[in-house]
């Protein structure tokens, strides 16, 4: 089939399947006499995994490695230790988020907690002297490996 017909099939544009092609996602394109490239009804499948791929996170320098040429010459053990991977990735992001999330709603109540005879600049300093340091804490070395504090 012609571009224009994959494109179609696929949802994407021709231009989106060319970069595929020339970053080397899209394999098994045959040149035609004329110059037209000829793809094979596989393509549309392959295309759709590396939209999907992409979708759940997959960047393409992962999909290079990960897709084969031929689909039956997919590693079964190799696939499924990808999306494991991807998952536990996912799931680290999940955590950060979450993370991130209850802080700032609890510098939003911080914030919202101004008592009424205070000025926003007595209320910033306020809240920022109440701050935790929870990204650094996190980054510091357990307390046994840490040097003890001088008295």
């Amino acid at each position: 089939m012609k571009i224009g017909e994959l494109a179609e099939r696929t949802g994407l544009a021709p231009s989106r399947i060319r970069f595929y092609e020339r970053i080397g996602l899209l394999r098994a394109v045959e040149r035609q006499a004329n110059g037209y490239r000829r793809y094979p009804a596989e393509a549309v499948l392959a295309l759709q995994l590396i939209t999907t791929a992409q979708r759940v996170g997959f960047s393409l320098d992962e999909l290079r490695t990960l897709l084969p040429g031929d689909l039956a010459q997919w590693e079964h053990g190799a696939l499924l230790d990808a999306l494991h991977r991807k998952v536990a990735d996912i799931e680290a992001l999940q955590l950060q988020l979450a993370r991130g999330k209850a802080q700032l709603v609890e510098l939003i109540g911080q914030i919202q907690a101004k008592p009424q005879d205070m000025g926003c600049e007595a209320n910033a300093r306020r809240v920022l002297a109440g701050m935790r340091l929870t990204e650094t804490d996190d980054a510091r070395p357990p307390a046994t490996a840490r040097k003890p504090a001088r008295r």
